[in-house]
C-alpha cells in the first residue's frame, strides 16, 4: 500500500543529487475548494513540503468547472510557469493532455496496476500518462432515513418513487410547520448538470449523447421522456432556485435539514456526518433511481493530478503529484474526508470501510456507471457539454418542450462535429 509513498521518497532521493535540486523549489498547485478540497490538499502538500525541503503556494480556483478550465487554457496557452501541478477534472485529459508532461517513466506498470484501469486509461491520451488518478466520483443519492421512516416509505428505486415520496413527506413536514423540499440536484448552467442529466437519460435508456462511434444519439422518445419528468420536479418538490445550485448550494439545503433526497458526489458524506451537521446520524446514500430503462446511472466524475509542461521544477512537481496520489494519502484522504480512492486495495481496508460503510454500494454504483462522451469527442468535449447542458436548462427552466430541445441539440451536436470530432 506504500507503494506510491516508496515511488515518491526514491524520486526525492535522486532530487537531492539532481543539479535541479541544488535549491528547494517552490511549487504552485491548483487545488479545487468543494467541500473539503482546498483543506486535504493543502495539509498534505505542507507535509510533502516539510518532508522534501521544498514549499508550496496552493492556487484557488473557480469550483465552477467550466470557469476552471477556461482558466486553465489560457494559462497553458500562454505557456505560464506560475502554475507547476494542475488538478483537472476527469474529462479534460484529451482537450489539455498536449500541455502536460508525460508521467510514463516515473511510475512502474506496478503503481499503475494498482489503480481502477479505467482511470488510468482515462489520463492515458496518445500513448502519454498525462495525468495520475487522485480520488474518483460518482452520482449518488442521498436522503433521510429517519423522514423515510417516519412516513413508512421504502428508499425509491424509480424516478417516478422519488417524486411520489419527496412530495408526500415534504407536503407533510410543511403541516407541522417545517421548511423542507423534496428533492434538490444540481440544475445550474453548468457541467454539472451535464453530469445530472446523462444520469437521468441514462437511466431512461436514452444514451449518452453522442455513441463510441461518435454517432449523435440524444434525439430520442426516451431521452425526451427522461427531460420530462425532470422538467416536473421545477417548483413541485424542487424549488426553482436548483436552477442555481451546483454541488455546495444543493449540500447547505440537504444538510441544514430543509431537504428529503439530495443528488451529489461521495464528498457529501463525511460532511453530512460531521461535527455540527444537523443531519448527522440521520443520513442515507445509495444508487440513483432509474426509468422504465430499469438501470441506474450515475455519472463517472472525479480528479486527476497533471504536472505541466511548462514547469520550471518539474522534478520535483512530480515528486509532489506522486506523493498526493499515493495509497497512503488516497486512504487518509478516504478516512477523514470520504474521498474515493483510485487505489482498487482500498475498497478492502477494514480502515476505510469503517469510516465509508457505504463503499459497499459505491461498488454497485462503478458497475453502473455512466461517461461523459469526452473520449470520443476529444477537444470538442467542452462544445458538446456547454450545448447539451443549456438545452437542458432550457427544459428545466420550462423555455423549451423536450422534443423540441432535442431536435436542435441534435442538429447542432452534428453541425459541431462535421466530418469527424
Amino acid at each position: 500500500m506504500a507503494a506510491g509513498r516508496t515511488i515518491s521518497r526514491l524520486l526525492g532521493l535522486w532530487l537531492a543529487v539532481s543539479p535541479l535540486a541544488v535549491r528547494a523549489a517552490e511549487i504552485a498547485i491548483s487545488c479545487g475548494a468543494i467541500g473539503q478540497e482546498m483543506e486535504f490538499c493543502r495539509s498534505a502538500a505542507e507535509r510533502w513540503a516539510a518532508e522534501t525541503g521544498n514549499t508550496v503556494e496552493i492556487v484557488s480556483t473557480p469550483n465552477d468547472a467550466n470557469q476552471r478550465l477556461a482558466l486553465y487554457q489560457q494559462i497553458l496557452a500562454a505557456r505560464s510557469p506560475d502554475i507547476d501541478v494542475f488538478q483537472i477534472d476527469v474529462v479534460w485529459p484529451g482537450i489539455l493532455g498536449y500541455a502536460f508532461e508525460d508521467l510514463t517513466p516515473y511510475v512502474p506498470d506496478a503503481a499503475k496496476a494498482a489503480h481502477f484501469p479505467a482511470a488510468i486509461a482515462n489520463d492515458t491520451v496518445g500513448g502519454r500518462l498525462v495525468a495520475m488518478p487522485w480520488f474518483i466520483d460518482i452520482g449518488l443519492l442521498y436522503y433521510r432515513r429517519d423522514l423515510l421512516e417516519r412516513y413508512g416509505k421504502p428508499v425509491p428505486e424509480t424516478w417516478a418513487d422519488l417524486h411520489r415520496t419527496a412530495a408526500e413527506i415534504m407536503a407533510g413536514e410543511r403541516d407541522a410547520g417545517r421548511d423542507m423540499w423534496g428533492w434538490v440536484f444540481q440544475a445550474r448552467a453548468y457541467e454539472g448538470l451535464t453530469c445530472n442529466a446523462l444520469e437521468w437519460v441514462a437511466s431512461f435508456g436514452g444514451g449518452t449523447i453522442v455513441d463510441a462511434d461518435g454517432a449523435v444519439t440524444i434525439e430520442n422518445s426516451s431521452a425526451a421522456a427522461a427531460f420530462d419528468e425532470a422538467g416536473s420536479w421545477i417548483g413541485t418538490i424542487a424549488p426553482e432556485g436548483v436552477l442555481n445550485y451546483a454541488e455546495e448550494e444543493a449540500r447547505g439545503v440537504f444538510q441544514s435539514g430543509r431537504a428529503v433526497f439530495m443528488r451529489n458526489w461521495p464528498y457529501a458524506w463525511a460532511l453530512a456526518n460531521g461535527e455540527g451537521s444537523p443531519v448527522a446520524g440521520k443520513v442515507g446514500v445509495t444508487v440513483l433511481p432509474h426509468g422504465p430503462a430499469g438501470r441506474s446511472a450515475g455519472a463517472m466524475g472525479g480528479a486527476q493530478l497533471a504536472v505541466s509542461r511548462f514547469s520550471r521544477h518539474k522534478a520535483e512537481a512530480v515528486d509532489l503529484v506522486l506523493y498526493l496520489t499515493s495509497a497512503e494519502e488516497q486512504k487518509r484522504r478516504a478516512i477523514e474526508a470520504s474521498f474515493n480512492p483510485t487505489i482498487r486495495s482500498l475498497y478492502e481496508d477494514a480502515e476505510v470501510l469503517a469510516a465509508n460503510p457505504f463503499y459497499a454500494t459505491l461498488g454497485q454504483a462503478f458497475e453502473t456507471a455512466v461517461s461523459r462522451p469526452s473520449g470520443v469527442t476529444g477537444v470538442k468535449y467542452n462544445r458538446v457539454s456547454n450545448a447539451f447542458w443549456n438545452s437542458v436548462y432550457e427544459v428545466l427552466a420550462g423555455d423549451t418542450e423536450p422534443a423540441a430541445a432535442l431536435a436542435d441539440l441534435a442538429e447542432r451536436l452534428r453541425r459541431m462535429r462535421g466530418d469527424g470530432w
